[in-house]
C-alpha cells in the first residue's frame, strides 16, 4: 500500500483551484511524526471544508491527545471542494492528509467527527477518493477502520453500512483505549483479520459495530428489535464520559490556520454538559452530567494557548458559559491579566437570565464591544414552557434594557420555528418581542440607532431528547409561518426598519430530520444523493432539496416508508427507536415523562440547584454533577512550561 506523500502530484493541481492554501498544511502547532515511528496511525476528519473543520475543537483535541502518545501518530484531512475533487479524480490523486499528504487509505483508523448529519455525503466523497470501499462489508484487513464520532454518532444508523464502528460520548480516553486494542492486534500479526479487531473493540461495551447487530422490522415499517449477531457483543453500547476536565487540558497547542476560518480565536472549553433541561437540545441531554473545569485550569490553558498561538481573542466555550459557577471571577481575572495585551474575551451566547452588565463589561473590556446574542428560542411564554426554556419576556426586556442603557446598540435574538404544539400566534409573538426590545432600547438609551436582529432556525427533533417522539413541521408549513412573521415585521412602520430578520426556509430541516431520526434504510438515500452529485449539504449554495427528495422517492418505496414517515410522523412510547440500543445514560421513561410534561406546558428546574429528577445519567454511568466554587482565584501566573 502506498504510504509516501502525494504532494508532488497535488502541487501541480493547486494553481487551478480556489483557496489552494487550505490544502498545503504546515500550520503553526501542527504535528508531523515519522511514519515509521508509529505502531498505530489515525487520519482524523471533520467532514467539511478546511475553514469550518480546522477550528473544530473535537478534532483538534483528539489530534493532540493521540500525537502525545508514544508509538501513535494522528494527521488531519478535510473535505476538498468540488473543483479539486474533479482534478483529483482526473489525475488519480487520493484523499490525503494535510500534515504529510499521505493517502488516507494508508492509515489504521479513519475517524470522522460529525457535529451535524449533513456531512454524510462528504464522508462518502472522502471514502471514494481514498479508494476505500463505501460499504464496510467490502473492506479487507488492509483498509482503515472507519470510525464515526461526534454528536450525530448518537444515532449512526443511517450510515451503518458505511462505517465500521462508532464511539458515542467523550473521545479523549476512548481513542486511546481503542488505539491500544489495535496496537495489540497488530503486534500479534492481525489474527482473525478485520472481524477479529472489530470484535475486540465491540466486546469492550463502548464501541458500536453496526455489522454485529441485525435489525428486524415489523410489517408496518417500524423496528421490531435490534439483536446482536455475535456472542460477547453487548445488547446496549455505553457512552464515554470524561469526568475530570483538568486532567485533559486540551488543546495545549491550538492550531493556527493558514487560511481564513469561521473562528479566528483561541478557544477554551470551560465546562462540559448542561442540566438546564431544554427539551429540544440534544447537546445538553447527551453531554450530561455537568463537569466544570477549575478556574486555575482555565487560566493555565488560556496562558499557554495565547503564548502558543498569538491570537487576540479567547472564546470561553460551553453550552451555557455564563452558567459556570465562577464565571464572574474567570472573566474579571482574565480581563485583568491581559489588559496590557488587549486580549478580548467572548462567550458564544448568553442566557437571558444569566446576563449581567458587570460580566458583559469584563468580557468586552480589552476587546471590541460587539452585539450581544440571546436565545429565547420560543416566541411566546407558552412555547417557552413547552420547551422548558424558563425565561419570561419580562426577563428579556429587563436584560436588553440593561444592555442598551450601558452602551450596547445591537442585540441578536435566536428563535426556533416548528416546535411541538406551536401555532401561528406563537410565532407572530416573536415580532411583538422584537418590537418591545427596540422600543425599550430607544427609551433607555435616548437613541434611535438601536438594532435588533431576529434569527430563526427550524426545529428538528433529535435522538435522546424528550422531543425524539415529536412530529416535525413540514417544510411548507414552516415557510408559511415564517412568511407571516416576515410580513408582520416589514409592515411595522415605526420599528420594522430597526429589526433585521434572518431565517432558513423549511427544506434543509426536513433533510436534517430525515437523517437525524433515520434508520439503516436511509443509507440508500444518502448513497443515491452522493452518486447524483450531493456534496457540502450544510452549505446553502450546495444544498439541493430536490436531489434529496428524488433520492428518497427512488429508494424508500421498496421499504414501504417515505420522508414523511421519518419526519412529520409522531412516535409512540411503544415504538423501538433506531438508537435505543445506544445508551446515552438517559432513562427512556424519564425522557417520555418529560415529553408529557412538555405537552402539559410543565417546566422542570435545573437539577444542579434542586433535588435530582432521576434522568438516569449519574447512577447509570457512575458519574455525578461537578461544580464549584473552588474558592480559588485567577491569580497572575508565573512562566507556564
Amino acid at each position: 500500500m502506498m504510504t509516501e506523500s502525494v504532494f508532488p502530484q497535488l502541487e501541480a493541481l493547486l494553481p487551478h483551484v480556489q483557496k489552494p492554501i487550505q490544502y498545503v498544511g504546515g500550520e503553526l502547532n501542527s504535528t508531523v511524526k515519522p511514519w515509521e515511528s508509529a505502531d498505530v496511525r489515525w487520519a482524523l476528519m471533520y467532514p467539511d471544508a478546511y475553514e469550518v473543520g480546522l477550528p473544530n475543537q473535537g478534532v483538534m483535541i483528539l489530534y493532540e491527545v493521540l500525537n502525545e502518545r508514544e508509538g501513535v501518530l494522528a494527521e488531519r484531512t478535510y473535505s476538498v471542494w468540488p473543483d479539486l475533487e474533479e482534478l483529483m479524480r482526473e489525475h488519480k490523486v487520493p484523499q490525503f492528509t494535510v500534515d504529510s499528504h499521505r493517502p488516507v487509505s494508508a492509515f489504521d483508523v479513519f475517524g470522522l467527527s460529525f457535529s451535524t448529519e449533513l456531512g454524510y455525503t462528504n464522508m462518502l466523497t472522502a471514502l471514494d477518493l481514498a479508494g476505500i470501499p463505501l460499504e464496510a462489508k467490502n473492506r479487507t484487513v488492509d483498509h482503515p477502520i472507519v470510525l464515526a464520532g461526534g454528536h450525530a454518532a448518537f444515532n449512526p444508523e443511517p450510515i451503518a453500512e458505511f462505517i465500521d464502528c462508532a464511539i458515542i460520548g467523550d473521545g479523549e480516553q476512548a481513542v486511546l483505549d481503542m488505539t491500544e486494542i489495535i496496537r495489540a492486534w497488530k503486534a500479534e500479526g492481525r489474527p482473525g483479520g478485520r472481524e477479529e479487531v472489530l470484535l475486540r473493540l465491540a466486546k469492550t461495551g463502548g464501541v458500536y459495530v453496526p455489522g454485529f447487530y441485525d435489525v428486524e422490522y415489523l410489517p408496518d415499517g417500524r423496528i421490531g428489535r435490534v439483536v446482536p449477531n455475535r456472542s460477547g457483543v453487548p445488547w446496549r453500547v455505553s457512552k464515554h464520559t470524561v469526568m475530570d476536565l483538568d486532567e485533559w487540558p486540551y488543546p495545549k497547542q491550538p492550531l493556527v490556520p493558514l487560511a481564513e476560518t469561521v473562528h479566528e480565536r483561541m478557544s477554551v472549553e470551560i465546562f462540559r454538559g448542561c442540566t438546564r433541561g431544554c427539551r429540544f437540545c440534544q447537546a445538553g441531554m447527551i453531554t450530561r452530567p455537568v463537569r466544570e473545569r477549575s478556574i486555575t485550569g482555565i487560566g493555565e490553558m488560556v496562558e499557554r494557548g495565547l503564548k502558543a498561538t498569538g491570537f487576540e481573542e479567547v472564546g470561553l466555550l460551553s453550552l451555557s458559559s455564563a452558567d459556570h459557577t465562577e464565571i464572574a471571577d474567570i472573566a474579571k481575572g482574565l480581563a485583568d491579566r491581559y489588559t496590557d495585551d488587549k486580549v478580548g474575551l467572548s462567550l458564544p451566547s448568553t442566557r437571558v437570565d444569566a446576563f449581567n452588565v458587570d460580566l458583559a463589561n469584563e468580557l468586552t473590556r480589552n476587546g471590541r464591544r460587539s452585539g450581544l446574542t440571546f436565545a429565547p428560542e420560543g416566541g411566546s411564554e407558552r412555547m417557552r414552557k413547552v420547551i422548558n426554556k424558563m425565561v419570561s419576556e419580562e426577563d428579556l426586556i429587563r436584560t436588553v434594557a440593561t444592555a442598551y442603557g450601558n452602551g450596547w446598540r445591537q442585540v441578536k435574538l435566536y428563535f426556533m420555528v416548528g416546535l411541538p404544539t406551536e401555532t401561528d400566534e406563537d410565532v407572530l409573538q416573536i415580532g411583538d418581542m422584537a418590537v418591545n426590545v427596540i422600543a425599550k432600547g430607544r427609551e433607555v438609551s435616548g437613541q434611535n440607532d438601536i438594532r435588533c436582529t431576529v434569527s430563526i432556525g427550524g426545529f428538528v427533533p433529535k435522538p435522546h431528547t424528550p422531543f425524539q417522539w415529536a412530529p416535525q413541521l413540514s417544510a411548507e408549513e414552516t415557510d408559511a409561518r415564517l412568511g407571516k412573521l416576515r410580513d408582520k415585521l416589514r409592515g411595522d412602520k415605526k420599528y420594522g426598519r430597526s429589526i433585521g430578520f434572518r431565517y432558513h426556509d423549511g427544506k434543509p430541516g426536513i433533510v436534517e430530520g430525515l437523517l437525524s431520526r433515520g434508520d439503516r434504510r436511509i443509507g440508500d438515500v444518502i448513497r443515491a444523493v452522493y452518486e447524483s452529485g450531493g456534496r457540502f449539504d450544510g452549505w446553502r449554495e450546495h444544498f439541493s432539496y430536490d436531489r434529496w427528495m428524488q433520492a428518497a422517492e427512488k429508494t424508500l418505496p421498496a421499504y414501504g416508508v417515505d420522508v414523511a414517515w421519518y419526519t412529520t410522523r409522531e412516535r409512540t412510547y411503544e415504538e423501538v427507536l433506531p438508537w435505543d440500543h445506544l445508551d446515552s445514560g438517559l432513562d427512556k421513561d424519564w425522557l417520555w415523562e418529560d415529553w408529557q410534561d412538555a405537552l402539559d406546558e410543565t417546566e422542570v428546574e435545573d437539577c444542579r440547584w434542586t433535588p435530582c429528577f432521576d434522568c438516569g445519567v449519574c447512577p447509570q454511568l457512575d458519574t455525578s454533577i461537578q461544580i464549584g466554587p473552588t474558592g480559588k482565584k485567577l491569580l497572575p501566573l508565573s512562566v507556564v512550561k
